[in-house]
């Protein structure tokens, strides 16, 4: 079971590492979140990360086993929702319920902190197990698209037409 901590200044390279080897390159070919057949280069920088944990309206939660940083989630507030992002664990660490736990973790603090009436996020629409994945969390697929956001210094697409889907999860309705 994991240990959980809103990130500090001083976790900001740690967190874009862990965020980059779940999602990037041959790293993250160890775990099933891999992007490496779809997308090279970065996921996000040790700045981006920073910026997160320097708002006022978000924080990245990290997991912890054993003294060691192996877990992420980004929690921006918009309005009344809380948005979900940078959700990582280190790759040969997938399959034992960390994700689930830090979901779980982020959705009970911004429920409490915040009192949040839903959940968002989006997701590759490519990526069927990880949508799944949501699926099972609670999470329902909204049918509201955008085009996968154009970064060339960070990332390169290796596939046509990356798209994003929005995924959704109401607390009351």
């Amino acid at each position: 079971m994991l240990s959980f901590h809103k990130a500090e200044l001083s976790d900001a390279a740690t967190i874009a590492e862990l965020v980059n080897t779940a999602y990037r390159g041959e790293t993250s070919r160890a775990g099933w979140t891999t992007e490496a057949n779809l997308l090279d280069g970065l996921r996000i920088t040790t700045p981006e990360v920073a910026t997160l944990i320097k708002r006022d309206d978000a924080f990245v939660l990290v997991g912890v086993l054993r003294d060691q940083v192996v877990a992420s989630i980004a929690c921006e507030r918009l309005e009344n929702t809380a948005k979900f992002g940078l959700i990582a664990v280190k790759p040969t660490l997938q399959n034992k319920g960390y994700g689930r736990e830090m979901i779980q973790a982020a959705e009970a603090i911004t429920l409490r902190e915040w009192r949040v009436a839903g959940f968002f996020m989006s997701v590759i629409t490519l990526r069927t197990e990880l949508i799944a994945f949501y699926e099972r969390l609670g999470f329902e697929r909204s049918g509201q698209f955008e085009d996968f956001p154009e970064n060339p210094a960070l990332w390169q697409p290796k596939v046509d037409a990356l798209a994003l889907e929005y995924l959704v999860k109401m607390t009351r309705r």
